[in-house]
C-alpha cells in the first residue's frame, strides 16, 4: 500500500478499536472500581509491549527520554484514569463524542505551544466543535439527570493530554519508530502504576467474583489490543501524517461507540446526536483547511 493508503487504514482500523473500548471499559467497571481499571490497563498492555518490544528501547537515546516520558503521561496515564472515571458518571457514547474535541486541542495547543499556524476558517471551525459539546453536555443533563455531567470534565481533560502528546511526539519523537515510543512509554510508568494499583487493595484483598473476573477479561482485551497494539499503529500514523490528521481518528470513534451504546441500552436524544454532528463537523473544518 502507498503512504496515502496507509494513512487511511491506520485512521479506520483505530476507529473500530477505540470507539470499542468504552463499551469495554464500562463492563469492565461492573466488577472493578475505575481505579483498578485504568491501572490493570496499563499494567497489562506494559507487560504485553515488553514481550514484544524491549529490543525497541534500544534506539532510544538520552536526549529522547524526556519526551517519551511526557508523552506517556499525557497521551496514557492521566487519560486512562480520567476515562474510566468519566463512565462511571456519563454514558459511554457521550464520553466517544466529547473525544471528538481532540482535534480541536491538538491545533490549539499546537499553535500556542508548538508554532503551528491555522487560518481563520479553522477558528471558525473550533468554535462550532466547542458548541457542539456545550449543547451535548446540557442535554444530556436534561435527558439523564440521574446522570453527573460534571464527569464530562475527564474526557475533556483527557483530550487536551492526547492533544500534548502528539504533539511531543510529531516535534521531537519523529526520528524514533513507533514500538520504541509506544513500549518506553509503558516502561516509564509502569512502576507508578503499581503503586496506584496497590492502594486498592488489588493485591491483598480481591475478591474474584463472577463479575470482577469478567471484568478483568474486558480489561484484558482492552490492554492488549485497544492499547498496546493501537498505541503502536497510532504512533506510526502520527509519523507518517500530520497531528491534525492522526487526531481525526477521534470524530469516527463515536459512531463506532454509539452504536455499542445504543445495543446496550443507552438513551441517545436527536438533539444530542445532532451534537455530535455539530462536533464532527467543526472537526472536519479544521482538518479540512489544515
Amino acid at each position: 500500500m502507498s503512504k496515502k493508503q496507509y494513512k487511511w487504514f491506520y485512521l479506520i482500523f483505530l476507529s473500530l478499536i477505540w470507539g470499542s473500548s468504552f463499551i469495554l471499559m464500562k463492563k469492565a467497571l461492573i466488577g472493578l472500581s475505575p481505579i483498578q481499571v485504568g491501572a490493570l490497563r496499563i499494567i497489562i498492555a506494559a507487560l504485553f509491549l515488553i514481550i514484544i518490544g524491549f529490543k525497541s528501547v534500544k534506539k532510544i537515546k538520552k536526549r529522547h527520554w524526556k519526551y517519551v516520558f511526557l508523552s506517556a503521561l499525557c497521551g496514557t496515564f492521566f487519560p486512562s484514569f480520567l476515562y474510566a472515571y468519566a463512565i462511571v458518571g456519563i454514558d459511554s457514547s457521550i464520553a466517544s463524542i466529547l473525544n471528538s474535541l481532540t482535534p480541536f486541542n491538538t491545533l490549539l495547543i499546537g499553535t500556542l505551544i508548538f508554532q503551528v499556524v491555522f487560518n481563520k476558517k479553522q477558528l471558525i471551525g473550533i468554535l462550532i466543535g466547542l458548541l457542539g459539546t456545550i449543547i451535548l453536555i446540557f442535554k444530556g443533563a436534561d435527558l439523564n439527570p440521574n446522570q453527573n455531567y460534571w464527569f464530562a470534565l475527564f474526557p475533556i481533560v483527557s483530550s487536551i493530554g492526547y492533544a500534548c502528546n502528539v504533539n511531543i511526539i510529531k516535534k521531537y519523537l519523529q526520528d524514533l519508530e513507533p514500538l520504541a515510543i509506544t513500549t518506553g512509554n509503558f516502561i516509564l510508568i509502569l512502576i507508578p502504576t503499581l503503586i496506584v494499583l496497590s492502594f486498592t487493595g488489588f493485591f491483598t484483598s480481591f475478591e474474584f467474583s463472577k463479575e470482577a473476573t469478567d471484568g478483568l477479561i474486558y480489561i484484558t482485551i482492552l490492554a492488549v489490543i485497544g492499547t498496546g497494539i493501537a498505541k503502536v499503529m497510532f504512533n506510526k500514523l502520527i509519523h507518517i501524517s500530520s497531528p491534525v490528521f492522526s487526531t481525526s481518528v477521534t470524530y469516527l470513534i463515536p459512531i463506532v461507540a454509539v452504536i455499542w451504546g445504543v445495543v446496550d441500552g443507552e438513551k441517545l436524544s436527536v438533539i444530542q446526536l445532532f451534537a455530535g454532528i455539530i462536533i464532527l463537523y467543526g472537526v472536519y473544518l479544521v482538518n479540512k483547511n489544515k
